[in-house]
């Protein structure tokens, strides 16, 4: 069982980026340096006269990352995907998917929709129209290079879903200093620091549902489709990809869209109320819908523990849960010690499934020292007694 467990999941299996006779490595180089070439075109033909709200911008939203990265980490805590390919969608979501393809997309999209409709209608619908289709496309090719650069480790809607959350990550950290570029450039130098913290403030309260939700969702569903999940979902796949690019259009159609829809409070109703509540939930669907795979290839993997003794069902059962299980665990023990000692002794069941992937299923000296910090936590505890 464990055995199956680790082969179906791919834990454990180390990433290589660079390889040479792999053309998928190739085209994530030819994209990334693209992006960084448009990136270093964009930023530094105005970096002299605007760097310091360039600086801000940097600042700021790099802080602002902090946060992020230590949520997505919490999450990526199942059959953990390594750092190392993790950093590698971040840095497409952040190069090449945005200067490389929905930049020059998006102008060119925008300027067809233009021609045929007019200047007026692509200033009230373009963006929800164009942006959804480009950037969803772009960051979801960090999931299919990772698929044909990782095969063995990229197999689960859930591991789409933490890569796309990675790359919809980089998107979304790398457009927030563009766009506290472009208003310290459309405000002419005036009080750059100002207007980047603005950009910063705003950008910040309505990131929670933005790139990163939706192209956390909409790689998911590409896993889907694929066909990569334990049992074929096309039509799942399929509509979740779609979900996210309409939860997208809608926020970038925001202003035509609530005005249309409730007149002058339309706006603030939709983006306060409206729209985070329903695309909040939308990840919530796709989360409950990924993560039980992930559980149980992690209830396998540590099911030979619970028969040796080491560990207990309810043990298994807590650490392979989410957050509801291990309280509920926790809170099932008498007194505040036992509650610590509990948190200790799961965190340390994920120490010793991380060892294991790591060993392939062996017993290397590394699950040997997880196997004994268990035990030494449980004589700790017995001793306090």
């Amino acid at each position: 069982m464990r055995a199956t467990a680790l082969e179906q999941s791919g834990w454990g299996t180390p990433f290589r980026l660079v390889q040479p006779r792999n053309l998928c490595f190739w085209v994530y180089a030819l994209g990334v340096a693209g992006g960084v070439y448009e990136l270093i075109r964009y930023f530094g033909a105005g970096a002299a006269a605007y760097g310091t709200g360039l600086g801000v911008g940097v600042l700021a939203f790099a802080a602002y990352t902090v946060p992020w990265l230590i949520l997505l980490a919490y999450h990526n805590r199942y059959t953990r995907l390594p750092g190392n390919l993790l950093l590698t969608a971040f840095v497409w979501g952040g190069t090449a998917a945005t200067f490389w393809i929905a930049l020059p997309a998006n102008g060119a999209l925008l300027s067809l929709y233009g021609k045929a409709f007019g200047q007026a209608w692509v200033g009230d619908w373009g963006a929800g129209l164009t942006a959804p289709i480009n950037e969803e496309i772009g960051k979801g090719l960090a999931l299919i290079l990772l698929i044909g650069l990782a095969p063995k480790l990229v197999r689960s809607p859930f591991d789409g879903l933490i890569i796309g959350a990675y790359a919809g990550l980089g998107f979304q950290i790398v457009e927030d200093v563009l766009y506290a570029f472009n208003s310290t450039i459309g405000n002419f130098g005036a009080d750059q620091a100002g207007s980047a913290w603005n950009i910063f403030l705003v950008r910040s309260l309505t990131g929670l549902v933005g790139h990163v939700l939706f192209s956390a969702v909409f790689c998911s569903g590409i896993m889907w489709l694929l066909g990569r999940g334990p049992r074929p979902h096309r039509l799942r796949g399929l509509l979740l990809m779609l979900a996210a690019m309409v939860a997208h259009g809608f926020w970038d159609d925001l202003g035509a869209l609530g005005y249309l829809l409730l007149g002058d409070a339309g706006v603030l109703v939709m983006m306060v109320l409206i729209l985070p509540i329903a695309d909040l939930l939308l990840l919530w669907l796709a989360f409950r819908l990924a993560v039980p795979q992930e559980q149980a290839w992690l209830r396998e993997i540590l099911a030979p523990e619970a028969e040796s003794g080491l560990l207990t069902d309810a043990e298994v059962t807590a650490a392979a849960g989410g957050w509801r299980t291990r309280r509920r665990y926790r809170h099932a023990q008498h007194g505040h010690r036992e509650r610590q000692r509990a948190r200790h002794v799961l965190a340390a069941a994920n120490d010793l499934a991380q060892e294991i992937a790591a060993a392939r299923g062996r017993d290397s000296e590394g699950v040997e020292h997880a196997r004994r910090e268990i035990t030494r936590l449980r004589a700790q505890a017995s001793t306090k007694v």
